[in-house]
């Protein structure tokens, strides 16, 4: 899609940061009737288990949509490893999509870029206004005090997946509720089971390679030992006391406790650590939505519990077990056919698609008129509401918060790539890779 440039951008891909002065619409849309006949262009990300996946499951979504609008959408479904520099070189060449989805931690450095339509006025009105939303998704779509640019599409959180069976077999009657009992059941787990002299079932899985997962990980157990990854005035605080000591507690897991296969600390993606789950390689592991990947595999001997906590009855950031997490869209605020894609997301978050995309993806649903479908009453659904209503914070609100994913999230890689060529990684050593993460901000 062509389209002229209306801001000027300073782009640093490498750091996956935004610097960026704009020329922002400071008026309302233009959401007039969409241009019957025409065409827009679609990013999805790749939330099912290939993007072969998604293409046939948002097929049947856009299939409906040009049928009661006339307009045609051109999708691409791009896999998460390639999708934020794509969305940043779109941004830097005004050569991108009309509608796009984003990770919704994202949100306010993509706002930040200037490149993305506000959500108010006329558009806000088109898609049924704020209150039909879930409003900790809401929350995620931009800065606090500002005009959000994207709205949620899919709601997520991490709950710890185990398998059943493993756990029988083991002794262990129910899933553990603290950190202290979580590792312990995991030393169990960790088993020679053919008694060959190697370990072939592990206690828990992890995608040691992911630097969206390592920074998942230091925020959420850095919450939940006490520090937040920034101040109350928005400075970088990478190695504070809890944020290193969780995220020691984090690649101990690898390191003293031995309870994650080292192989695991070249595991890129969510998919590695569900995989070698469904295999029965690992008894443990945390995600956010792995349920279709596992019934897809035809596995049965598996349940979700809440994450644990550093005590069972831990309240407020201490008692955190995810980030509000999720999918969010947003639409290009030079799209060719802006009525077109304003009116694509007003399909997408409607609560008839609504219900749809998320009974397929095994997701929340982001409009609350959507849970009075029986597909979210399930057990998994219900605990993973309870952690978004209770248990949850959003990832922080700064428009460094990319840079700072990928600082924290590269420094626990590399933790975890130096426990699995033998090296003997100290509380020291993690407080250092945070410190100079901190200073690369």
């Amino acid at each position: 899609m062509k389209r002229t440039m209306k801001w000027a951008a300073v782009l640093s891909i490498g750091a996956m940061s935004l610097g960026l002065s704009a020329c922002g619409n400071n008026g309302s849309a233009d959401t007039g009737d969409a241009k019957a006949g025409g065409t827009i262009t679609y990013w999805a990300s790749n939330q099912g288990t290939s993007v072969t996946d998604d293409e046939r499951v948002l097929k049947k979504s856009i299939e409906r949509y040009t049928k009661e609008t006339g307009t045609k959408v051109d999708l691409e479904v791009i896999p998460w490893s390639d999708l934020y520099n794509r969305i940043l070189t779109a941004v830097s060449s005004g050569d991108g999509p009309d509608v796009l989805n984003i990770g919704n931690t994202w949100a306010v450095s993509l706002q930040a870029s200037g490149a993305f339509m506000p959500w108010e006025g006329d558009a806000l009105d088109k898609i049924g206004g704020q209150d039909r939303f879930v409003q900790t998704s809401w929350a995620t779509g931009g800065a606090d005090g500002k005009a959000p640019t994207s709205v949620p599409l899919y709601g997520l959180s991490y709950s710890m997946y185990y398998n059943t069976k493993m756990f029988k077999a083991a002794g262990i009657d129910t899933p553990p509720a603290t950190w202290k009992e979580f590792v312990a059941d995991a030393k169990k787990l960790t088993k020679d089971t053919n008694k060959d002299g190697k370990t072939d079932q592990w206690g828990v899985s992890l995608a040691g390679a992911s630097v969206t997962n390592n920074a998942h990980a230091a925020f959420i157990r850095g919450l939940q030992n006490g520090s937040a990854l920034y101040d109350d005035a928005g400075k970088p605080q990478f190695a504070a006391d809890g944020i290193v000591k969780g995220v020691n507690q984090w690649v101990q897991l690898m390191g003293e406790d031995g309870v994650v296969n080292p192989s695991m600390a070249e595991a890129q993606n969510g998919s590695d650590m569900v995989e070698d789950f469904a295999a029965g390689k690992s008894a443990m592991f945390f995600d956010q939505a792995p349920g279709k990947t596992l019934n897809a595999r035809d596995m049965k001997d598996w349940k979700a519990a809440p994450v644990p906590m550093m005590t069972a009855d831990a309240t407020g950031l201490e008692g955190t077990q995810s980030h509000v997490a999720g999918i969010n869209v947003s639409v290009f605020e030079n799209s060719d056919n802006n009525a077109a894609a304003v009116d694509f997301v007003k399909h997408l978050t409607s609560d008839s698609e609504q219900k749809y995309l998320n009974k397929e993806y095994t997701a929340l649903p982001v409009v609350t008129a959507a849970y009075d479908d029986p597909a979210f009453k399930s057990e998994e659904i219900s605990l993973k509401k309870d952690t978004l209503a209770n248990h949850a914070q959003p990832m922080p609100l700064y428009p460094s918060e990319s840079q700072m994913e990928t600082l924290v999230g590269t420094a626990v890689k590399n933790l975890f790539a130096d426990i699995a060529q033998g090296k003997k990684v100290t509380e020291a050593d993690v407080k250092k890779a945070l410190e100079n993460a901190n200073t690369q901000m």
